[in-house]
């Protein structure tokens, strides 16, 4: 990836595209347990920590003070099987920095445990790009939640390890804050015709090139 997108000092308020994939693309999501240990971590890390407690009581301590929920909001997310796509807002001082490192060594850590493997899990430093205006926002969810259809691993958007069933309510899983995205629709059916439009995605995908992973 170019060094443009190694973005590190992040504007308070600002919204940012943050992705990443394995070192020299391999697989970094190979079972149902990855994938479920790393929304784990999005859960622990951004939910805020008396939510948190309630649902887990035998939370380890160490955790307590790796709670960002006061310095991120998650807006969306899509899991593939060799990358993530994260959309965030911080919301404080380094706080995009200080939880995409909590997250980024603590599923290496757990990932090289478990496969037996040692060093670098992810193509160096996560990447990440300001999203400047609105309708690139919506644009740009609309990209992450599209990424499973287009990579040809799913035939529709309802993906298992996306955000995109938290948007339309089709799951009791609460990791995003949907709400800045879905105030430009008039309606939950409104965003889901929006994602399903392929069509019009394939004439506005130009327009948020430079804000995705597919360069």
């Amino acid at each position: 990836m170019p060094s443009k997108y190694l973005l590190r000092n992040f504007e308070k308020d600002g919204v940012y595209h943050i992705f990443n994939r394995g070192v020299d693309k391999r697989t970094i999501f190979t079972d149902e347990e990855d994938y479920n240990l790393f929304l784990y971590y999005l859960y622990i890390y951004l939910t805020p920590l008396e939510k948190v407690l309630r649902r887990y009581h035998d939370l380890p301590i160490r955790l307590f003070k790796k709670n960002c929920a006061a310095d991120v909001d998650l807006l969306a997310y899509c899991l593939m099987p060799n990358h993530f796509h994260l959309l965030i807002k911080q919301k404080s001082d380094k706080g995009a920095s200080h939880f995409m490192k909590q997250l980024s060594n603590a599923y290496t850590q757990y990932f090289n445990k478990k496969y037996k493997r040692d060093g670098a899990l992810f193509e160096g430093a996560f990447k990440a790009i300001r999203v400047k205006n609105d309708n690139i926002l919506t644009h740009l969810s609309r990209y992450i939640h599209l990424n499973p259809v287009v990579a040809g691993i799913s035939k529709e958007p309802e993906y298992r390890w996306s955000s995109y069933n938290e948007y339309t309510g089709e799951t009791t899983i609460r990791l995003c804050h949907t709400k800045p995205i879905l105030d430009f629709f008039p309606s939950v059916y409104a965003y889901k015709k929006f994602v399903h439009d392929q069509k019009d995605y394939a004439k506005k995908i130009h327009e948020i090139k430079h804000l995705t992973i597919d360069k």
